[in-house]
């Protein structure tokens, strides 16, 4: 590729064929079509919507959770079309077999605007499950589906309204052979509905296959993205992923502030912030998690520590070549909240002197210092500074004001912080000072 990145790859033609991937013009389309263009300020506040559109059986399912794995770090919905279908009447249900499930009618396509129209508001909403064996969306209880930061809506028509094409930031378009995505069908139908081919053979020649020559390939053109070979095209997905991430990273804070340093978000990251924000979480699994979450934290700032290169001699006699880390080091913690890190950083550095500073608020933005006590030789050491969550900043930046009049170089206090709450997003990471004293925590 040179120095090309693979999204300049992706829009330097009006037409290009990368590997199975074909791009037809996906910036200069939506500018010229039905999606205007986005501004940098409009993308923060909206979350960047994705259609995802084929005919049934062709892995539309498999790209949407391939891109969803990719994007771990971000908040991702999916929302099925098939979760719009419309209730059957008492009528259509002795003759159900008769019914065209891929039709275009056959969808509640305003309960889907509205749905998609209250999530690019970033509103929560109730997503209905569809019974298929009823044929009735009030049987189960709704999901409910909070504001994210990318959407991505499947279905083998969603392309075909022009007001839900309008709404999406980019179309994809799963393309499979149709003997691919008939063997397919008729395995699935069999493994899971209990069908015979014979009724499944029947329904796709009589339904499926006239719905995907008249309603669902025509849409094809308006896709920006044409991905062969379904979830089996990992190429395709990893440039979708990284076209996503470069939308997404305009306003990414540690692009901003280099200084800021974010631990890289897992699904064990997500999983154990979703039970300490859970309310029906115990409290014995609440400090469990919350210990786990701020050992990774204490850790990730410890790495960021000067060393200095070191040879020891192992057990086998063979020298190894390794690091040693700076040894005058002491931790601050801000009462009393940066006290529940402390355990954390004991484990990690065994008789570690441990500072405290405490800081009375007095109204918004008033702070006063009521209590320090610091080791007495803290000029000549590095400080990691303890504060797990981040409101206003205010006490951790009169904190950072009297470590400097202490003598404490900018370039020597690292500040590590579980949950940020700032910004409209929580995060997990640490700030490190280095050079710039104007530095916003």
């Amino acid at each position: 590729m040179g120095t090309k990145s693979a999204v300049d790859l992706m829009e330097s033609s009006s037409e290009v064929h990368f590997s199975g991937i074909y791009m037809d013009g996906l910036e200069q389309r939506n500018a010229r079509t039905e999606q205007p263009t986005t501004s940098a300020t409009d993308m923060n506040k909206q979350p960047f919507v994705i259609g995802v559109a084929g005919g049934a059986a062709s892995g539309k399912t498999s790209v949407c959770d391939r891109i969803i794995q990719q994007l771990h770090d971000q908040r991702v919905v999916l929302v099925n079309q098939d979760s719009f279908y419309h209730n059957l009447t008492e009528e259509e249900l002795t003759r159900v077999q008769d019914y065209n499930f891929d039709h275009p009618e056959a969808f509640n396509t305003e309960q889907l605007l509205r749905v998609m129209d209250k999530l690019k508001r970033g509103q929560a909403v109730d997503i209905p499950k569809y019974d298929f064996k009823g044929y009735k969306s009030d049987v189960f209880p709704a999901r409910r589906v909070n504001m994210a930061d990318v959407i991505i809506l499947e279905g083998i028509l969603v392309f075909h309204d022009p007001r839900v094409r309008a709404m999406m930031n980019m179309k994809i378009f799963v393309d499979t052979d149709a003997d691919v995505r008939l063997a397919r069908r008729i395995k699935r139908d069999i493994a899971e509905n209990a069908r015979d081919v014979g009724a499944v053979l029947d329904q796709y020649s009589k339904f499926v296959k006239p719905a995907f020559d008249d309603f669902i390939l025509p849409t094809k053109k308006y896709a920006d993205i044409i991905i062969p070979r379904g979830g089996d095209n990992h190429v395709a997905i990893d440039l979708i992923v990284q076209h996503i991430r470069t939308k997404l990273g305009q306003h990414d804070l540690c692009k901003i502030y280099p200084s800021l340093y974010v631990i890289q978000s897992t699904f064990q990251i997500r999983g154990m912030h979703t039970l300490i924000r859970d309310s029906q979480t115990t409290k014995h699994d609440f400090v469990f998690y919350s210990d786990r979450l701020i050992r990774l934290v204490v850790e990730h700032g410890l790495g960021h520590l000067p060393f200095t290169e070191k040879q020891v001699i192992t057990p086998t006699g063979s020298v190894y070549s390794g690091v040693d880390f700076c040894k005058r080091l002491c931790g601050v913690s801000i009462i009393r909240s940066g006290e529940s890190m402390e355990n954390a950083l004991r484990a990690c550095c065994k008789g570690i002197k441990i500072g405290k500073i405490l800081i009375h608020r007095e109204g918004d933005n008033g702070q006063q210092l009521i209590y320090e006590k610091l080791p007495n030789d803290i000029s000549n050491r590095h400080v990691l500074l303890l504060d797990p969550v981040l409101g206003t900043g205010n006490s951790a930046a009169q904190a950072i004001s009297l470590l400097l009049k202490k003598g404490v170089p900018e370039s020597n206090i690292i500040f590590l912080n579980l949950i940020s709450v700032s910004t409209s997003r929580c995060s997990y990471g640490l700030q490190k000072f280095p050079q710039n004293k104007d530095s916003d925590i």
